[in-house]
């Protein structure tokens, strides 16, 4: 049997997939007869841990790909790894950086930001050959030539069978192509399956060939994957038992009605469902800059768009001397940080251990004596002055430290499925993101899905901060 669950940010899909595994599990399902595979390891992690079992039990809680990394037996060393894309590149001249941290989260998608290997990876995961993804037309002429292209994707299948070396789609296609030993379940659950590719719906078709009951979970509504391939036609045609989630126990009537405006935009295909905000009225405001914002206080996520845009705001942060966490860590330089602490004790009298006095060392000359007298950032001759200088105004703003940060900024991609109170999104789009929207009624459809899942994050209150071009912003 088949059934699929339909719901926004805060209706319990994930937790509603769950509970039906821990009710096969205790009707007696042998936990290897049950399988859940989630896109993230954080995912995977998280389902596994709400489970009323041993983790080693659970062994088929996992994402795809490890699920085919384990059917296949395969070694980490025998996986491309970013400096094989980069070594790569070098050989045949292109500049290749693979995965940015702001994006870490999109693994399973191989990003980079060279153009050639993103349509590569895009036409594996639509399971077409290189040249039909090409003939597209979503690309950007002046970036990618046809001649290059497939002189590139060549070297790369080259480059993998020299060195014995599979990437994550490898392994997806090598198990499609011979399932014999895919085991028998009793039931199998797929989270956020509106993200899955054309080449992950073949596997899941296997996975679901050998299962007694099958569970789907998503929203096509937060379908923003299409860029790398993901088809979401395809999870709203998958023919099942649909149960739709109504009721958001996270989204406040303000942030609900905002959200509207981005998915009633879709003109493509769409399941019609209607969703309710919890009892709680919120606030959503156009603000024109930062200053308007109190972010000494309360808990704070900002969004961008773009990467570009995203450094912006954490320039001004710093400037701010605002403290703040991102997919690349903290704001400040830990060890500066943990530098500065321990001589600061030493100047009060505290013995440091070797651990401490080996930080402090990194930042004074070696010939130079240690002063009691000194303050840290006058001592600190080796250290970069806009790090000390932004530690300095941190602590004079009393921003503690050493607990999590209340501010987090990310991109709208990195951070989906996350949320928090109150959120501040960027409007600006770009030139590359505006230019793709008017290829096709799908680009557009897939950008006003990018903007829903961005207005979502916000629990109680979102600000819109208006786009430093306003004919280049999203009208929100």
């Amino acid at each position: 049997m088949l059934y699929k669950f339909y719901g926004p940010p805060g209706t319990g899909k994930t937790h509603r997939l769950i509970s039906r595994a821990k009710a096969y599990a205790r009707i007696g399902t042998p936990l290897h007869k049950i399988g859940y595979f989630a896109f993230t390891r954080k995912a995977a992690k998280e389902a596994k841990e709400r489970m009323p079992a041993e983790d080693k039990k659970l062994t088929y809680f996992q994402t795809l790909h490890s699920f085919c990394f384990n059917y296949l037996g395969l070694k980490e060393e025998q996986v491309m790894q970013p400096y094989h894309y980069e070594d790569l590149g070098k050989k045949l001249g292109i500049k290749v950086k693979y995965i940015d941290k702001y994006n870490k989260e999109e693994i399973h998608y191989l990003t980079c930001d060279n153009p050639y290997f993103q349509m590569i990876g895009r036409a594996i995961n639509r399971d077409v050959d290189i040249r039909k993804e090409f003939d597209r037309n979503e690309h950007n002429s002046k970036e990618i030539k046809w001649t290059t292209l497939k002189h590139i994707h060549h070297n790369f299948e080259i480059y993998k069978d020299k060195h014995k070396l599979y990437d994550f789609n490898d392994m997806i296609r090598k198990v499609i192509k011979d399932p014999s030993g895919i085991p028998q379940f009793k039931a199998i659950f797929i989270d956020e399956a509106q993200d899955l590719s054309p080449l992950q719906w073949k596997l899941y078709d296997c996975l679901k060939s050998v299962s007694e009951d099958v569970y789907l979970a998503g929203d096509d509504d937060q379908a923003i994957f299409a860029w790398a391939g993901a088809d979401v036609k395809r999870f709203i045609k998958e023919p099942a038992k649909e149960k739709v989630l109504k009721f958001s126990k996270r989204i406040s009537k303000a942030v609900q009605e905002q959200s509207e405006i981005c998915v009633e935009r879709i003109l493509g295909m769409r399941k019609n469902k209607k969703y309710f905000a919890r009892d709680f009225v919120g606030r959503t405001e156009l603000i024109n800059n930062l200053n308007q914002i109190n972010l000494k206080k309360g808990k704070w996520l900002i969004l961008a768009r773009t990467i570009s845009r995203l450094m912006k705001i954490d320039k001004e942060l710093r400037k701010k001397n605002l403290y703040f966490e991102s997919n690349k860590g903290k704001s400040y330089r830990v060890r500066l940080y943990k530098a500065a602490t321990a001589y600061t004790d030493w100047t009060k009298g505290k013995t440091l251990e070797e651990k401490e006095l080996k930080d402090v060392a990194e930042f004074i000359l070696r010939d130079e004596i240690m002063d009691v007298h000194k303050p840290w950032y006058d001592a600190f001759t080796q250290a970069d002055v806009k790090e000390k200088d932004y530690i300095r105004g941190l602590l004079e703003n009393n921003e503690k430290l050493n607990e999590p940060a209340r501010i987090w900024i990310s991109t709208i991609h990195a951070i989906k499925g996350g949320e928090e109170d109150n959120v501040i999104l960027c409007l600006d789009m770009g030139d590359k993101i505006n230019k793709a929207i008017k290829r096709s009624q799908d680009k557009m459809d897939e950008e006003h899905r990018v903007w829903y899942v961005a207005t979502t994050r916000a629990r109680n209150n979102l600000f819109k901060l208006k786009a430093r071009i306003k004919r280049k912003g999203y009208k929100l």
